[in-house]
């Protein structure tokens, strides 16, 4: 446990980059997780319902921590405090909203959009997202070095993409639409998360902000899906993406944001596909075109260039 703690506590670049590149690569297990027994559940519930085991296993997380101090005589908080300068309730709805708002955009813009181009514009949109909005809202730009990686990784994802047969069909307008919303909702999540965990614990800011994502997205899912169709498969699957891709991965994002920038965090988020790749050649079995590699091995040169140019800004 101290080795674990000292690894979520690291606040060097190098740590930074780390911890967000193995969230990554927990994100990228969702889809073969999914494939292998979701079953019929609805795909509006298996988001809605992973944020709901992630946000019980976050306050677990924090309700243990909190145990575990106040037995060593150290006062932590379970609650935000006030007293932390320049936060408000407002955040924290902004954030869930965000990591809600993602989960309900994304599953449905990929059911009218299909899934390979869907996946690829709100992954892909993100980080161009995050960019804007650094510049633009927060009004700190980033190098043409960043946003030169950045459009090379979007760019060798949108090759996988290709490269695969995945615009076999003419998308709909709508679903790309909610597609860049997804990106945009989790770019804004990320931006504000940092803001919280550069002066809260990221196990209070997780478990408030995944709290409200899932009372968001819980009756979203059923307005749009009816009761959920469970079965024992998709009870494993649900528990696994909320423990691991929800959960823990999101504590490894937050504490990597501590010591990288937000639209960095953003843009090494790309590794999500790059690893769903690998597990769906390695795992599943699926046999890969060559233009598909190509696209890979750009996407995973975009990102080295993107962490050089994180590492230079510091």
């Amino acid at each position: 446990m101290a080795g674990m703690t000292g690894l979520f506590t690291s606040s060097s670049s190098a740590g930074g980059i780390a911890l967000v590149a193995v969230a990554g690569v927990l994100w990228g297990t969702s889809g073969t997780a999914q494939s292998l027994g979701a079953g019929t559940l609805s795909p509006f519930w298996v988001g809605a319902a992973q944020l709901g085991v992630a946000s019980l296993f976050l306050a677990l997380l924090l309700l243990l921590s909190h145990a575990r101090a106040s037995a060593s005589g150290v006062a932590r908080p379970l609650l935000p405090s006030p007293a932390s300068a320049g936060l408000r309730p407002l955040w924290f709805v902004l954030a869930s909203l965000g990591i809600g708002g993602y989960s309900v955009f994304f599953y449905e813009g990929l059911r009218l959009a299909g899934v390979a181009v869907g996946t690829a514009v709100a992954i892909g949109s993100g980080p161009i997202w995050a960019g804007l909005l650094q510049a633009l809202v927060l009004r700190s730009p980033l190098s043409a070095l960043w946003w030169g990686g950045t459009l090379i990784s979007v760019a060798g994802g949108a090759m996988m993409v290709a490269g695969n047969g995945g615009p076999g069909q003419t998308p709909s307008w709508t679903g790309l639409g909610l597609c860049l919303l997804a990106g945009l909702s989790y770019a804004g999540y990320a931006l504000i998360n940092k803001r919280l965990v550069a002066q809260l614990s990221p196990r209070v800011v997780n478990c408030y902000v995944f709290t409200g994502a899932a009372l968001f997205a819980l009756p979203v899912a059923w307005w749009y899906a009816g009761a959920p169709q469970w079965s024992a498969s998709a009870i494993l699957v649900v528990v696994y993406l909320g423990l691991v891709v929800s959960g823990l991965a999101h504590m490894l994002f937050s504490m990597g944001l501590r010591s990288i920038s937000g639209p960095t965090g953003v843009a090494l988020s790309l590794i999500e596909p790059a690893a769903a790749f690998v597990l769906a050649v390695v795992v599943v079995g699926e046999a890969q075109a060559l233009p598909s590699w190509l696209g890979l091995a750009a996407l995973l040169v975009g990102l080295l260039v993107v962490v050089r140019a994180e590492t230079r800004a510091l």
